[in-house]
């Protein structure tokens, strides 16, 4: 199956590597858009897992946690 619009005549590149796609689903990468940034090897766990966008934020660490490290300002908490 070629999607409209790629020729199938495409040339790549040498360092190209080719994944056959037989009886997968291939897509563009997912978005989480709850995360709390406690950890470095988040980030790495997540792409792992096939996300390629994390949004995070929040009013800062409540009493007792520290499951959200990042406080926005005014601006944000507005949106």
């Amino acid at each position: 199956l070629i999607q409209p619009g790629v020729d199938p005549r495409l040339v790549i590149g040498p360092g190209t590597e080719v994944i056959a796609g037989e009886n997968l689903i291939a897509t563009a990468g997912g978005i989480d858009s709850h995360v709390h940034f406690i950890c470095p090897q988040l980030i790495e766990t997540a792409l792992a897992g096939g996300l390629t966008t994390l949004l995070g934020g929040g009013t800062g660490p409540a009493t007792g946690t520290n499951a959200t490290t990042c406080t926005p300002g005014a601006w944000n908490m507005e949106r």
